[in-house]
Formats: C-alpha cells, sequence, structure tokens
C-alpha cells in the first residue's frame, strides 16, 4: 500500500513563501501523478496542481498560477509545493495525492492520500 505524508505548513504573513513537501512509500512512485489539493474551513476540496510521472505541470486553481509550483524528486520518493506571494485566501489544509491513471481535478479520482497539512496565511 501507498502511503503519503506532508509537512513544511505553517503560519505566515502575506507575500512570505513556504514550501510543502509529500513523501511518499511505493515501489512505482515513479509512474504516479501526484497532486496537491486544499481545503479550507467550509468549502470543498479543491484542486490546485498536479504532476505527471514525467514531470509535466497542470493547474487546477488559476489563482496560483505564478506563485506556485510543484516538482518531484523521483529518487527520493518525494514531492514539493513551492509557494511564494502567499495571500490570506490561500489559507487552507493541503493535501497531497497521488493516482497511477493520471491527473485529474475530481479528489474521488485519486488512489491515495495524505492526512493534510495546515497552511495558514496572516493578513
Amino acid at each position: 500500500q501507498v502511503q503519503l505524508v506532508e509537512s513544511g505548513g505553517g503560519l505566515v504573513q502575506a507575500g512570505g513563501s513556504l514550501r510543502l513537501s509529500c513523501a511518499a512509500s511505493g515501489r512505482t512512485f515513479s509512474r504516479y501523478a501526484m497532486g496537491w489539493f486544499r481545503q479550507a474551513p467550509g468549502k470543498e476540496r479543491e484542486f490546485v496542481v498536479g504532476i505527471t510521472w514525467n514531470g509535466d505541470t497542470i493547474y487546477g486553481a488559476d489563482s496560483v498560477k505564478g506563485r506556485f509550483t510543484i516538482s518531484r524528486d523521483n529518487a527520493k520518493n518525494t514531492v514539493y509545493l513551492q509557494m511564494n506571494s502567499l495571500k490570506p485566501e490561500d489559507t487552507a489544509v493541503y493535501f497531497c495525492a497521488g493516482r497511477l491513471l493520471g491527473i485529474s481535478s475530481l479528489p474521488s479520482m485519486w488512489d491515495y492520500w495524505g492526512r493534510g497539512t495546515q497552511v495558514t496565511v496572516s493578513s
């Protein structure tokens, strides 16, 4: 079974930066699409950005384009989310997810999930 563990969340002022990490287990990690979702209180889980097994990026949220960058290091079984120019509206629990069949914007389509890490952006 694949397990995902997020880290790197915290409290940051508007305009600041954070880098989230997602450490994955599993022999087939390098062939999985990986993605980041976020969920703010009272709102649905939102697809933020994903990366294919061969390194292509697909954005799900227009609001993060130019500010967030996803990357992966297959040798370390880790995916990252670099978040710059953070805004209060970025405040949410951020979840790492994996899927063998490629990126989807629908949370229900993903195979594996981390438990989330809190990102809070103050004004």
